[in-house]
């Protein structure tokens, strides 16, 4: 009986230790303004596009084309509950636009969007960032941050 019951155990802490790890890979991908590049994972462009795409746990396959002096458009897909998302570009020391966009479907599936961002450089020389996340159900923290260049 006292065997069954380790094996029992050890098969539950087992089971919970394979869960706690996707978990907290999750989780590790937030981060602050600062920090918010190394959850990014720029992918290879490929041979007929000059682009990059950009990917993290929530968001893939986002890339960005610069339409006009001030306008870019971004698309991509996310995997983000009830199909909403929120972005905000900054310049490294202010915010200079934010807003919400939806998907066409809301997780567990990937929905696709695509929507144009119109914003301009404060300071010559500074960069354009635009980062899209979560918005936190519980106290609206940024999560899933994914920074994208503009420029």
């Amino acid at each position: 009986m006292k065997k069954a019951i380790c094996l029992f155990l050890t098969m539950c802490l087992l089971a919970c230790n394979q869960n706690s790890d996707s978990t907290t890979t999750t989780h590790d991908v937030q981060a602050d303004s600062a920090g918010a590049e190394t959850a990014t994972r720029p992918s290879a462009p490929s041979a007929d596009s000059t682009s990059t795409s950009y990917s993290n746990e929530r968001f893939r396959d986002v890339t960005v084309k610069k339409v006009d002096e001030h306008t870019y458009q971004v698309q991509g897909q996310a995997q983000v509950f009830e199909a909403a998302f929120s972005w905000v570009v900054e310049d490294g020391h202010n915010e200079l636009k934010q807003g919400h966009q939806m998907t066409s479907a809301g997780a567990p599936a990937w929905g696709s969007f695509d929507f144009t961002v119109e914003v301009q450089k404060q300071e010559p020389n500074s960069t354009l960032m635009l980062v899209l996340y979560e918005a936190s159900a519980n106290d609206g923290s940024r999560q899933y941050q994914l920074p994208v260049r503009l420029d």
